[in-house]
């Protein structure tokens, strides 16, 4: 499927990420952007199948990122560079979560 090369194109990307505002929405927005594209492919490549799973991956897509860029512009941290580094941390694992979904399809 389409979506196992937007992985491997992908999580390069993520890891590299460095603990910067600038990089890390950039970086959420093409990572859950790819998996937004992902599921709109499979609905066009699938017309006759329900199209309410990969809805739902889109809006849990979303929600991911406005909660993700919410995250990014919280004031007061004490240590910023292991809070983005737990921010990467995390937009990694939910790639992958969604990336799982989205391959089930």
């Amino acid at each position: 499927m389409l979506m196992n090369q937007i992985l491997v194109n992908l999580y390069p990307k993520i890891k590299n990420i460095m603990a910067s505002i600038k990089n890390l929405k950039k970086d959420a927005n093409y990572v859950l952007g790819d998996i937004i594209e992902e599921c709109y492919t499979w609905e066009l490549m699938n017309p006759k199948a329900d199209t309410k799973p990969s809805e739902a991956i889109i809006d849990e897509a979303i929600e991911t990122y406005d909660a993700f860029i919410d995250k990014i512009h919280v004031k007061g941290i004490d240590n910023k560079k292991a809070y983005f580094k737990s921010l990467n941390a995390e937009l990694e694992e939910t790639a992958k979560k969604l990336i799982d979904k989205v391959n089930k399809l």
